[in-house]
This record gives structure tokens, C-alpha cells and sequence, in this order.
């Protein structure tokens, strides 16, 4: 009767554990914040440079592409780093603070390196 006990609590304890580890293993949703959109990046590390006047509207990349955007002559570097359904989104988002940028908005293209 007690060999029946042990493995019955031994077999409960497993199957918990277990469901605990599935339940953890899910990836994270796009929240809308910077860190959704990718990284920033020292500024001396960039692959193209953008520059945005007052008529910029958009800008296109490339996931996995690290850009220098220059706005009004204040810069900052990002390495673009979205999911695969998130492919627009505002520059103001990942702009730090001190670059005002308003109404342009960042087009996502899918990097060929990335598919399987």
C-alpha cells in the first residue's frame, strides 16, 4: 500500500511539474513598446543612415537592419528587430528622448535570412 502511495504522489508531482514548464515556454506578444520594435545600438554601428526632414512620411527597412536615423541633426542608431506581424509602426516609439519626431512612420520588410 505504501509503494502505491509513493508512486501515485510521485506521478501528481510530475504531471504538475510538467504543466509548469509548458505553461512558461510561450513566447512573449508585441506589446508597442520599443523593445517590440528591436534594440538601440551605439551610434558608430550602423549599416545605412536616414535622414528625416519635415516631409518625411515614412522610412523602409529591412528586419534585422541597423540604421542611423538623423533628425533636425540629433541622431540615434537602432537595429530593427520586429515579429513577423508587426511590420509598421511609429518612429516616435523608438526615438529617445530629446528627437521629436511626429507622423513618420516605419515600413518593416521581411529579411530573406530569417525564413526557414
Amino acid at each position: 500500500m505504501l509503494k502505491i502511495k509513493s508512486i501515485t504522489t510521485l506521478l501528481a508531482f510530475a504531471a504538475v511539474s510538467s504543466a509548469m514548464l509548458a505553461s512558461g515556454a510561450q513566447a512573449a506578444a508585441p506589446a508597442g513598446t520599443a523593445a517590440g520594435y528591436g534594440n538601440s545600438v551605439a551610434a558608430d554601428t550602423y549599416g545605412r543612415q536616414i535622414t528625416i526632414s519635415p516631409q518625411t512620411k515614412w522610412v523602409n527597412v529591412t528586419d534585422g537592419e541597423t540604421v542611423k536615423f538623423d533628425v533636425n541633426g540629433k541622431t540615434f542608431a537602432w537595429n530593427v528587430d520586429t515579429f513577423s506581424n508587426d511590420t509598421v509602426f511609429d518612429l516616435a516609439k523608438i526615438a529617445p528622448a530629446g528627437i521629436e519626431v511626429n507622423n513618420v512612420r516605419v515600413y518593416v520588410a521581411p529579411n530573406p535570412l530569417y525564413f526557414n
